[in-house]
């Protein structure tokens, strides 16, 4: 598995296209996202001060990730780390593309620190939690995302996909998906991406609730969450 992530595969089909989501998923999405943002308001407003008082910045951090069509966005997230943190990520990028080669296995399930020092107190607490990650329903309001679909790629990630793994972007990223609730750090990069693809080919609103269903007690747990 870990070898077909990585290797050079005939170049998809040139009568593949993004799908735009059908009206059903959309108002599922903003059903639920909308009173969401409502009734989290102050919560919301908590996780703001609490990062404010722990450590100086923006509340929000923005980062550019690949959307339906290939499309960029800004992706919203608390802000979890010190803000004039090293941002040299070089070492990530080469483990991620050693995992992919299948040359190189994750330590701890996960390629990510698991005691990051740029790492704030607070954004430890919203990292472990998921909170961080909440700031994400904004984008869905914006259409930028949905509640469910495969986690949105940093450009970088992207581009070292192999083809048949670019058919992730045929539909609006997700906040949730199916490897979220399969595992989450605990899976390998290529399980994930192969649950993507399975999610991209299973896709209905009935998969969706039960994605969303299964995303509850995943959080609380806090399974492979760092």
């Amino acid at each position: 598995m870990t070898d077909a992530a990585f290797q050079p595969e005939p170049a998809a089909p040139a009568t593949r296209r993004s799908v735009a989501p059908s009206w059903s998923k959309r108002a599922l999405d903003l059903v639920i996202t909308v009173p969401l943002l409502v009734l989290l308001s102050p919560v919301l407003l908590v996780i703001a001060v609490a990062i404010k008082v722990n450590s100086r910045g923006p509340v929000l951090f923005k980062q550019s990730r690949i959307g339906l069509g290939e499309q960029p966005f800004l992706m919203y997230k608390f802000r979890s780390m010190f803000v004039h943190a090293p941002a040299d990520d070089s070492a990530l990028r080469k483990a991620f593309h050693d995992e992919l080669a299948g040359v190189a296995q994750p330590e701890n399930d996960s390629f990510k620190l698991a005691n990051d020092p740029r790492v704030t107190r607070v954004g430890a607490i919203l990292r472990a939690t998921s909170l961080d990650e909440i700031t994400q329903l904004f984008n869905v309001v914006k259409g930028e995302m949905s509640l469910v679909g495969p986690r949105p790629a940093l450009d970088w990630e992207h581009d070292a996909f192999a083809p048949r793994y670019k058919r992730r972007i045929d539909v609006l990223p997700g906040i949730t998906g199916l490897w979220q609730v399969s595992g989450r750090s605990h899976l390998s990069t290529p399980e994930m991406l192969d649950l993507d693809l399975e999610y991209v080919d299973r896709r209905s609103i009935w998969l969706d609730i039960q994605i969303l269903v299964r995303t509850i007690p995943t959080v609380l747990r806090g399974d492979g969450a760092r």
